[in-house]
């Protein structure tokens, strides 16, 4: 083997090692790429207006995304956070219908998914079921009390704390932003904070990456599991605010794919299913690469069916990737 063959053996070992310690590089460009290809494609794609739209649209399922992020990072799993989601917009607004306050009802829906999450940790760690089955039944049930507690019907929400996080606002004089997004942002900067300069933190990408060899360190694995299903649970809570705020009616048929769609976004932000790795950042861009994705080929006249069938292709590629980043990385 000459010299120069190992130089370059070399190299390439080193930039593999820097795609698995930098995870987010990858939906970054991801998202770069869409941006461009679909402004090329379109004539109102670059607009501000619509990329402020996009981003809106991204809100709910990041915020979902950003507490399935942390689940995922622990090797778990949530199908049940759309759900959970829903059925705290449909308790918040039939709280505000009832004349109840609307900061009232607002932390009564944030409790309830913080309650499901803490259902879903305790029986993760106490009982040992797995996360997947523990989550599929829960959304199975979440779906049902969501159509039971609408009665069939949407509710329309006119408690103005409730819409609050759907107010526009102008920055620098013509880039329209919302509160919502200001509040998944801070989110999404507390959770990168907590990951990376915590304890906590290092105890989640511990568990993730080897729960018995944490345990044995002395991390305490079942609090940490719960912990992390619990301050999912508040993402969740908040997810529900975002929804309302951006569509002031709480209907028990949205965001059908939301638990699907969040996996996507994580998933698609470098985070590995298989648990240790992974970073909020990434989450981030997979969300907006996600929402991207959909806005540009629905602007290009593109059925929703093939939408779907793009998304889930992602999904694959990414999920095919990470698998052999870990191969790559185990070897």
């Amino acid at each position: 083997m000459t010299t120069a063959t190992v130089n370059g053996n070399r190299e390439r070992e080193s930039l593999g090692e820097f795609l698995l310690r930098a995870p987010a590089v990858g939906p970054a460009l991801a998202l770069i790429v869409a941006i461009v290809v679909f402004s090329l494609a379109t004539d109102t794609f670059f607009d501000l207006d619509n990329l402020s739209t996009v981003v809106q649209q991204s809100l709910v399922v990041g915020t979902l995304a950003l507490g399935q992020t942390l689940i995922i990072l622990i090797a778990g799993i949530d199908l049940s956070n759309a759900s959970s989601m829903v059925v705290a917009t449909l308790v918040m607004a039939k709280l505000a219908a009832a004349g109840s306050n609307g900061f009232f009802a607002l932390i009564v829906g944030v409790i309830l998914t913080v309650v499901v999450g803490l259902f879903i940790g305790t029986l993760a760690t106490r009982i040992k079921l797995p996360a997947f089955i523990i989550t599929l039944g829960t959304f199975t049930g979440l779906t049902a009390v969501a159509k039971l507690i609408a009665g069939g019907q949407a509710v329309p929400v006119t408690d103005g704390l409730l819409q609050w996080l759907g107010t526009k606002r102008f920055l620098f004089g013509g880039i329209p932003i919302t509160y919502g997004m200001t509040l998944a942002l801070i989110m999404f900067l507390i959770v990168w904070y907590a990951l990376t300069k915590t304890a906590w933190g290092k105890h989640v990408y511990a568990v993730g990456n080897a729960p018995e060899s944490a345990r044995l360190s002395g991390i305490k694995v079942n609090r940490t599991v719960i912990s992390v299903y619990v301050v999912a649970g508040v993402c969740f809570g908040i997810a529900a605010w975002q929804a309302l705020g951006r569509t002031p009616n709480a209907d028990p048929n949205q965001f059908q794919l939301g638990n699907l769609d969040s996996i996507t976004a994580v998933v698609l932000g470098g985070t590995s299913l298989f648990g240790g790795r992974g970073s909020v950042l990434g989450t981030l861009f997979g969300a907006l690469v996600v929402a991207v994705l959909r806005s540009g080929l629905t602007q290009m006249g593109v059925d929703g069916n093939y939408q779907d069938l793009a998304t889930g292709a992602l999904l694959i590629v990414a999920v095919v990737v990470d698998r052999i980043a870990r191969r790559g990385q185990q070897s």
